[in-house]
């Protein structure tokens, strides 16, 4: 009887971690859209990827500054500007977190969704602030996290990136799964590595 050849596997540990992204990602779409929520659009890995490296720098500077969490910050990041493509996040508004109101002075009115405290989304137009450069934008999202109302936010002994995003949610944003939308990019895209110090 002649033995079967054994086939050894060749794929590479990054080869297998992109295809571990990428199912992560369409479980993460699935399972929002079976929760009866807005999906989370569908992020490309190397879209997201590039984003990351474009803002991680400014993002973990401001963040160790202030005492918050860089995770939490970039996945606001990714969510709210969508990886940086919105129209909020463009050149000259630089406004990445959806920041409402006005920064000096400057700001743009935009069409935002509103979650009605019950999963329900509505659209409204709303001002944002406008910020002269992409690091203006992180200060000043740092500085609206110093408001008491965020203090669960900072870092703190004994405290996680978790408690910071379930402080966000139904206050930063009326959004029901805020907190869950961003622990899951935090997690799919490893992003506590930016909690750490700056490399």
């Amino acid at each position: 009887m002649k033995k079967k050849k054994r086939t050894r596997n060749t794929q590479s540990p990054s080869n297998n971690l992109v295809v571990w992204l990428l199912v992560g990602n369409a479980l993460l779409t699935l399972w929002s859209l079976q929760m009866g929520r807005k999906a989370l659009t569908p992020y490309a890995t190397s879209n997201t990827t590039a984003f990351i490296s474009q803002v991680s720098h400014s993002a973990q500077a401001v963040a160790q500054k202030h005492r918050l969490y860089s995770s939490v910050m970039l996945a606001q990041a990714i969510l709210e500007s969508n990886n940086g493509q919105s129209q909020l996040s463009q050149k000259p508004y630089y406004n990445f977190f959806g920041i409402k109101g006005n920064h000096q002075g400057r700001s743009v009115i935009l069409p935002t969704l509103e979650d009605d405290g019950h999963g329900n989304l509505y659209q409204i137009d709303a001002a944002f602030r406008s910020y002269g450069d992409m690091v203006a934008g992180f200060k000043d999202y740092a500085d609206v996290l110093q408001d008491p109302l965020y203090q669960q936010t900072h870092k703190q002994p004994m405290s996680s990136y978790q408690q910071a995003t379930a402080a966000l949610t139904g206050t930063y944003a009326t959004d029901t799964s805020y907190g869950n939308k961003l622990n899951d990019l935090i997690e799919i895209y490893q992003l506590t590595y930016f909690d750490g110090p700056m490399k």
